[in-house]
């Protein structure tokens, strides 16, 4: 496996109220939020960078402002086509 080493001032996890690792994660986390953003990784392949369950990691999604579910414009339509004529209970 390949490996990515980002140097970082030693004092910054302090500034932001973490520990080392902690920030570390975060980093991973803001890195796979991103490149799933983008359309770059899947959810799946996302969650492996993090070594989190997929689960997990699409409830994460939105405290870093980012949506669960990616869909488009034609998804969307679709999806509330059929609204208009549904009966009403």
């Amino acid at each position: 496996m390949n490996s990515l080493q980002i140097d970082y001032p030693e004092s910054l996890p302090a500034m932001l109220s973490l520990s080392a690792v902690e920030f570390e994660q975060e980093a991973r986390m803001a890195l796979a939020v991103k490149l799933f953003e983008c359309g770059r990784l899947t959810s799946g392949q996302a969650a492996a960078l993090v070594k989190l369950p997929r689960a997990r990691f699409l409830l994460e999604c939105p405290r870093w402002g980012v949506a669960s579910v990616q869909w488009d414009a034609e998804e969307l339509a679709s999806e509330f086509l059929d609204l208009g004529r549904r009966p009403v209970s």
